[in-house]
Parts: structure tokens; sequence; C-alpha cells
């Protein structure tokens, strides 16, 4: 570090603090109990793929010699096949505000993007054949964008941009000033991938449903760091990964909500077997199921999914409200820590700094991040890069500590030095 006394002081003064407020955190035990946080390696990228609980790998164990192993096929019958609408109703419990019956555990994120964005489109241009664009951010995670030009392209509809401060997302103006008449339906973020912006899910919900319009949230960025309320925003649809808070390991299969009303009248379009009424009939023709299954295609991936159980264990013992409070105090001290050591270093925060505004990471900008990224990942420092020169500072609240957010700073900021 520098020897400037200044500097000394500063940085003892943020040790001191980190100490205490670890020492006060009530959350603080949780830390334990996840693979390699008792190790040195500082980890900044939880919001990308959250570190396996140690309960994990037991369970995995287990599951390979008892059910898999133990069961066989019989495991259908005795509990796999409705594991994806259990799980999907713990999650919906624990993380998204949401009744039984509307979340189930399926496929990919994009894959499940897709099903209900075409559903959701092809239902309003049925209603209203005006009813023709899909509103979307113009700095949403590319897999939305992606998705929206492509399925208006299949179905002769127009995407309409919402232009937006690339340090903060889609607020309530924006999106008032593009709904209308001829809206089908809205694909919001609720934390902005890049800026980490916390969207006003129960304002958006209500202008675009006056215009006519149905939501779904891209809830990627929140479940399980953030407390989502869907049942009470009257949200439509929603779609999130399980990889990020939800620690499901990588490429666990996202959830999707459907709010019940509209259970009856969405057909999504991946006709696949375990969609239909009677998934053993085998009949020569497809009738979707009733309720969440209709919202099923393929076999479910019952390894994947039953490793994020830990983790919900975990969320519903400390509840969702208390992870909410040590994010907020975690994103805090890194905006403190950085207005004191790399503010001198010309890094700009590019995310909000209201903490109502902001959910569970923190953007800080260089033109330099690109090269201190890759050189802090042969320091076992695991941030993220972000264009443009965005270092992203990932921090899950049940498995990150004060002193490791002060560590990996200190890092940054001897990073940065380096290169200049």
């Amino acid at each position: 570090m520098s020897s400037d006394p200044l500097s000394t002081d500063l940085t003892a003064a943020f040790a001191a603090e980190a100490t205490a407020l670890d020492a006060g955190d009530p959350l603080a035990h949780h830390r334990d109990a996840f693979v390699g946080a008792e190790t040195s390696l500082i980890y900044f990228d939880g919001n990308s793929l959250g570190r396996p609980p140690r309960a994990t790998g037991e369970r995995l164990a287990r599951f390979v010699e008892d059910e898999w192993g133990g069961r066989l096929i019989r495991g259908w019958d005795e509990s796999w096949m409705q594991l994806p609408f259990e799980i999907g109703d713990r999650i919906g419990a624990v993380a998204l505000g949401a009744a039984a019956g509307q979340t189930v555990i399926g496929d990919s994120t994009t894959v499940l993007l897709y099903k209900l964005l075409r559903a959701a489109l092809d239902e309003r241009m049925a209603a209203d054949p005006d009813r023709v664009e899909i509103v979307v951010g113009r700095d949403d995670f590319p897999t939305d964008r992606y998705l929206v030009e492509g399925i208006a392209a299949e179905r002769g509809a127009r995407v309409v941009w919402v232009e937006v401060d690339t340090s903060r997302g889609v607020e309530p103006a924006l999106l008032r000033a593009v709904v209308g008449p001829h809206t089908a339906v809205v694909l919001l973020s609720h934390v902005s991938y890049r800026s980490g912006f916390l969207a006003d899910g129960a304002e958006l919900t209500r202008i675009a449903q006056d215009a006519g319009a149905l939501v779904l949230w891209d809830l990627c960025h929140s479940a399980g760091s953030v407390p989502v309320e869907l049942d009470a925003w009257g949200a439509d649809l929603a779609v999130g990964c399980t990889y990020k808070y939800l620690n499901g390991g990588p490429g666990s299969p996202a959830f999707a909500y459907v709010a019940a009303r509209h259970h009856d009248t969405l057909a999504q379009p991946v006709q696949g077997w375990m969609g239909a009424a009677d998934v053993f009939s085998m009949g020569p023709e497809y009738r979707p199921a009733t309720g969440m299954r209709r919202f099923l295609s393929g076999t479910p991936p019952i390894l994947g999914m039953i490793a994020m159980q830990d983790t919900l264990d975990l969320l519903e013992t400390a509840g969702i409200t208390a992870v909410r409070e040590k994010s907020v105090a975690l994103t805090e001290f890194a905006l403190r820590v950085s207005d004191g050591i790399l503010s001198p270093l010309d890094v700009r925060v590019a995310s909000p700094r209201d903490a109502a505004e902001r959910g569970g990471h923190v953007t800080l900008s260089h033109p330099a991040m690109r090269a201190v990224t890759a050189r802090l990942w042969t320091q076992d420092v695991l941030p993220d890069y972000r264009d443009p020169g965005g270092l992203r500072i990932g921090l899950s609240p049940l498995s990150t500590s004060f002193a490791e957010v002060l560590t990996g700073l200190e890092a940054v900021a001897e990073a940065l030095r380096a290169k200049a």
C-alpha cells in the first residue's frame, strides 16, 4: 500500500470499521456454511455464481447413493415428478413473495424467458391485433434483448426500446413515455445487470398494465438478495436464474412465475410431453395440463435443481429482510471504501448511491478496469468486468464478510497503481 500517512490512517480506519461490522453482523455465522469461505480468496462475483454450501456436497452424494442409485426409475413416481413444483413453491415463498402454485423450476433462463415472452405476446395480439409492440430496456442483459428481437421477427411484432442511463435503469417516467395502445408486453429487469439499479416493481408493473400490456420481470440479479413481492405488485410473469444468490451451481435450472389468473389463457410455445395434461398417456395430440405444469416442456433436470435447497434453507432461516439489510450494509461499506481509496485514483461509481435504488452489487468505472480484472484474477481476487470500463463487485450477503470487501478493494487500488 501507499506510504502516504493519510492513506495509511484511512486504511487503518476502514480495517477497524470492517472488524466492528463483522463482529456485529447477525448473519456472520452463515459464512462458515459455504465451501471456500475459510480461504484467502476474495470473491466479488456472487451475483454471477454463488459459492456452494458445504451441505450441498453431502446432499448430492446422498441423492446419488439413495435415490438415483437405490430407487432408480421408481424415483419418478415417488418424488421427482413433483420436485419442479415443490422447489418452485419454496423459491416463491422464500424469495419471490409468491403464493403456492405459481412458480416452477424448469429450463434455462433463456428458454423460460422465450416461452413466457412468446406466450404473453401471442395472448395480447390475439386479444387485440393492434398490440404488436414489445418494450425492453436498451441496457437489459443481452439474452433479454436478443430474445425480444428474435420473437418480434417471428411474430411480426415491433421492438420499442427504453433508452436508459447505463449507471441506472428503467424508471417510471421512461416507461410511461413508451407504452400505449400498441404495447403487448413489457420485459423489465428488477436489478440491472450492469449498474445494480433497483427498479420500482410495483410502480412499473402498474404503468405497463394501465397501458393494457402484460409485464415479464427478469429477477436474475434480485432473487435471494433483494425482497421481491410479485403477488403484491400484481405482476403477470417472471423468470430468474438460480446459480447466483440461490447458489444452485453452474447451469442450475431457472424458475418461472406465472400469476394464477393467467394459467388458463397463456399457451406456451414449446409443447413437450411434461406439459401435457396426462404425461404418461402418450396421446396422439397435445393437450396442455392445468396450472404450472403446462409451462414445462421436457424432463425436469432433477440433479440440477436439488443443490439449491440448502441455500433455500439458509434464506428461510435468515429471512430475506435480514439478507437485504446485510446486502445494503455491504454495498454501503464498499462505496465508502471506494470513495476513500479508489476515487483518488480516478475511479467513478457507476451504480446508484441511494441504497433504495441499488441491488446487491456495485460497479466501479475506470478505463483500465479490464486489465485490472485480469490481474486480480491471477491474485485470487475475483470481481467481473462489464463494458464500458466497469469492475462489478457482487456481494452475496450470506457468504461475504466486510473484511473480505476491504481486502478486495485494497487489491483493486494496488492493481490500478501498478497499471499506472
